[in-house]
């Protein structure tokens, strides 16, 4: 019986260690932040590129924008490779927004919240010519959706 005891205790010790450890290593958390960002950058596209029943015009403004996160999405998915990271697993974009602002500033916060992830350190020297690209690119698109909001409010 006292083995019994100490075997279970045994057990559930070691699983109460393994099984955080192995949640954890399932998901992104050890990929550079600019799988995040790739993941924001999908979803911004959708904002943009998915037209309402009420507006079907597009603005040149959204199709630049469209053009610049499609470039910063490459440069991104490059530097991937390059630092030999699965593109395939990427978080989902953010979903949070907490109001109901039109979709133009929706795909701007995704911008700038993957601006701000790719905003940090490097440590490849191969994949910071990606970012830096990525990083132009993102700026771009940020200013493109500015222009298609103010566009839209006039």
């Amino acid at each position: 019986m006292f083995e019994k005891l100490l075997k279970a205790t045994i057990v559930a010790a070691c699983a109460a260690l393994i099984i955080p450890q192995a949640a954890e290593a399932q998901w992104w958390q050890h990929h550079p932040r600019y799988l995040h960002a790739m993941a924001n950058l999908r979803k911004a596209y959708w904002l943009i590129a998915h037209r309402d029943a009420d507006n079907p015009l597009q603005r040149p403004e959204e199709n630049h924008a469209l053009k610049e996160i499609s470039r910063a999405y490459q440069d991104l998915k490059e530097a991937s490779i390059v630092d030999e990271k699965d593109i395939n697993d990427q978080p989902p974009g953010d979903m949070n927004f907490g109001d109901h602002r039109g979709r133009l500033h929706h795909a701007l916060d995704l911008l700038r919240e993957a601006r701000a992830d790719i905003s940090g350190e490097e440590d490849d020297p191969a994949a910071r010519g990606f970012r830096y690209g990525a990083i132009k690119d993102i700026d771009k698109a940020i200013r493109a959706t500015n222009d298609a909001i103010q566009g839209w409010m006039f």
